[in-house]
């Protein structure tokens, strides 16, 4: 499909990177579950595209960027790659990952792809405060949830680039929080959408 071409066109340069990512990933894989088994055979469109798209919502005033949850690093480490690869404007990449394995393979990651990545293995309510001007995540909760897990990140500025799959009308209409929610349908999957959101009111 046109979208899918114009994003594998937009991260070309980064493509070797994200290759050897896959790789890890893949390698990794037989003794971590990093992503679900009847997904390996889709890795790049399911999951690093997928991650891919997120990059290029993120403006040119954004600095520090909190992934919650991180598992196997999507979107974040996919996000970093782009990052580094198109001089884009974040400084710090977060990932919060309570999985020790996970996050050992995360710290790996980092070092053999030269990223600038901290990587905390800690449960994300025991995270001291990070204001974050990007907030993202994928498959670890509803919104609801992932807003109040991140109450000790947030600012006025923050902006928060949510993955998430066919049930999201059902979880807005469940938010508890006042905020500003704009959804877009995913480039990669039919059922998916983006969810951006800001101005919550905590």
């Amino acid at each position: 499909m046109f979208h899918v071409k114009q994003l594998e066109n937009q991260i070309l340069p980064a493509k070797d990177l994200l290759k050897r990512y896959e790789a890890l990933v893949l390698k990794w894989q037989k003794a971590v579950n990093l992503v679900s088994n009847k997904e390996v055979s889709s890795l790049w469109s399911r999951h690093i595209l997928d991650s891919a798209q997120l990059y290029f919502l993120i403006s040119n005033d954004k600095r520090v960027l909190v992934d919650l949850g991180s598992g196997g690093g999507f979107p974040a480490v996919v996000i970093a790659i782009l990052n580094k690869v198109l001089n884009g404007p974040l400084e710090k990449v977060v990932l919060i990952e309570s999985d020790n394995k996970k996050s050992i393979f995360l710290k790996e990651v980092s070092r053999l792809l030269d990223l600038n990545l901290t990587v905390l293995n800690q449960r994300i309510e025991d995270v001291d405060t990070i204001k974050a001007d990007v907030i993202t995540s994928r498959a670890l909760g509803q919104v609801d949830l992932l807003l109040r897990l991140s109450q000790q990140f947030y600012t006025k500025e923050t902006v928060f680039l949510l993955l998430k799959g066919q049930n999201v009308d059902e979880e807005i209409s469940k938010l508890s929080y006042t905020c500003k929610c704009e959804k877009q349908k995913s480039l990669i999957s039919d059922t998916g959408c983006i969810l951006t959101i800001t101005e919550v009111v905590y």
